[in-house]
Protein backbone atom coordinates (compact mmCIF):
# COMPACT_ATOMS: atom_id res chain seq x y z
CA UNK A 1 0.00 0.00 0.00
CA UNK A 2 1.41 3.35 -1.03
CA UNK A 3 0.11 6.88 -1.20
CA UNK A 4 1.90 9.55 -3.18
CA UNK A 5 0.91 13.18 -2.60
CA UNK A 6 1.99 15.92 -4.98
CA UNK A 7 1.03 19.34 -6.29
CA UNK A 8 2.22 21.60 -3.52
CA UNK A 9 3.93 24.88 -4.15
CA UNK A 10 3.94 28.58 -3.39
CA UNK A 11 0.92 30.73 -4.08
CA UNK A 12 -0.30 34.20 -3.14
CA UNK A 13 -3.26 34.69 -0.83
CA UNK A 14 -6.48 34.23 -2.74
CA UNK A 15 -4.86 31.80 -5.15
CA UNK A 16 -5.56 28.16 -5.87
CA UNK A 17 -3.73 24.86 -5.91
CA UNK A 18 -4.76 21.30 -6.61
CA UNK A 19 -3.10 18.48 -4.73
CA UNK A 20 -3.13 14.91 -5.96
CA UNK A 21 -2.88 11.66 -4.04
CA UNK A 22 -2.16 8.55 -6.07
CA UNK A 23 -3.01 5.28 -4.34
CA UNK A 24 -1.33 2.02 -5.21
CA UNK A 25 -1.80 -1.41 -3.75
CA UNK A 26 -5.48 -0.84 -3.05
CA UNK A 27 -8.52 0.66 -4.72
CA UNK A 28 -9.55 4.15 -3.63
CA UNK A 29 -13.01 3.19 -4.86
CA UNK A 30 -13.48 0.91 -1.86
CA UNK A 31 -11.74 2.83 0.88
CA UNK A 32 -11.84 6.28 2.37
CA UNK A 33 -9.02 8.75 1.81
CA UNK A 34 -8.34 11.60 4.17
CA UNK A 35 -6.37 14.81 3.82
CA UNK A 36 -4.48 16.29 6.74
CA UNK A 37 -2.06 19.15 7.16
CA UNK A 38 0.62 20.09 9.60
CA UNK A 39 1.94 23.59 10.03
CA UNK A 40 5.30 24.27 11.70
CA UNK A 41 5.06 23.84 15.45
CA UNK A 42 1.48 22.59 15.28
CA UNK A 43 -0.20 19.22 15.45
CA UNK A 44 -1.41 17.44 12.37
CA UNK A 45 -5.01 18.41 11.70
CA UNK A 46 -7.88 17.05 9.67
CA UNK A 47 -8.68 18.86 6.42
CA UNK A 48 -11.26 16.62 4.76
CA UNK A 49 -12.09 13.12 3.62
CA UNK A 50 -13.87 11.17 0.91
CA UNK A 51 -15.51 7.88 1.78
CA UNK A 52 -15.95 4.80 -0.39
CA UNK A 53 -19.26 6.06 -1.76
CA UNK A 54 -17.83 9.41 -2.75
CA UNK A 55 -19.28 11.36 0.14
CA UNK A 56 -17.10 14.13 1.51
CA UNK A 57 -16.82 16.28 4.58
CA UNK A 58 -14.44 19.01 5.62
CA UNK A 59 -12.99 20.83 8.56
CA UNK A 60 -14.82 24.06 9.30
CA UNK A 61 -11.68 26.05 8.53
CA UNK A 62 -11.69 24.96 4.87
CA UNK A 63 -15.38 24.35 4.20
CA UNK A 64 -16.52 26.22 1.12
CA UNK A 65 -12.95 26.75 -0.09
CA UNK A 66 -11.57 23.23 -0.45
CA UNK A 67 -13.08 20.36 -2.45
CA UNK A 68 -12.13 16.70 -2.51
CA UNK A 69 -12.80 14.60 -5.58
CA UNK A 70 -11.49 11.39 -7.08
CA UNK A 71 -10.75 9.69 -10.37
CA UNK A 72 -11.23 5.99 -9.73
CA UNK A 73 -9.68 4.98 -13.05
CA UNK A 74 -6.50 6.81 -12.11
CA UNK A 75 -6.60 5.74 -8.44
CA UNK A 76 -6.21 9.40 -7.60
CA UNK A 77 -7.87 11.64 -5.05
CA UNK A 78 -7.67 15.40 -5.46
CA UNK A 79 -7.77 18.30 -3.03
CA UNK A 80 -8.76 21.47 -4.83
CA UNK A 81 -7.86 24.47 -2.69
CA UNK A 82 -9.30 27.86 -3.57
CA UNK A 83 -9.19 31.24 -1.84
CA UNK A 84 -6.04 30.23 -0.05
CA UNK A 85 -5.02 32.06 3.08
CA UNK A 86 -1.69 32.39 4.83
CA UNK A 87 -2.99 30.12 7.58
CA UNK A 88 -3.35 27.32 5.04
CA UNK A 89 0.44 27.12 4.85
CA UNK A 90 1.41 23.59 5.88
CA UNK A 91 2.63 20.24 4.71
CA UNK A 92 -0.37 18.39 3.35
CA UNK A 93 -0.73 14.62 3.66
CA UNK A 94 -3.14 12.09 2.27
CA UNK A 95 -3.87 8.96 4.26
CA UNK A 96 -5.95 5.83 4.32
CA UNK A 97 -7.08 3.41 6.98
CA UNK A 98 -8.19 0.86 4.39
CA UNK A 99 -11.74 1.22 5.65
CA UNK A 100 -14.87 2.36 3.76
CA UNK A 101 -15.33 5.11 6.31
CA UNK A 102 -12.59 6.64 8.39
CA UNK A 103 -12.63 9.18 11.17
CA UNK A 104 -11.13 12.61 11.54
CA UNK A 105 -8.23 11.75 13.79
CA UNK A 106 -4.73 10.91 12.50
CA UNK A 107 -4.78 7.73 14.58
CA UNK A 108 -7.71 6.50 12.46
CA UNK A 109 -5.34 6.24 9.49
CA UNK A 110 -2.71 3.59 9.02
CA UNK A 111 -1.10 4.52 5.71
CA UNK A 112 0.30 7.95 4.91
CA UNK A 113 1.76 9.67 1.90
CA UNK A 114 5.02 11.58 2.19
CA UNK A 115 3.46 15.05 2.29
CA UNK A 116 3.62 18.01 -0.03
CA UNK A 117 4.37 21.57 1.07
CA UNK A 118 1.90 24.38 0.44
CA UNK A 119 3.09 27.93 1.12
CA UNK A 120 0.66 30.82 0.93
CA UNK A 121 2.44 34.12 1.09
CA UNK A 122 2.51 37.49 -0.60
Amino acid sequence: VQLQASGGGSVQPGGSLRLSCVASGFSSEHYAIGWFRQAPGKEREFVGRINWGGGTDYADSVKGRFTISRDIAKSTVYLQMNSLKSEDTAVYYCASGLCPYTGREPLDYRYWGQGTLVTVSS
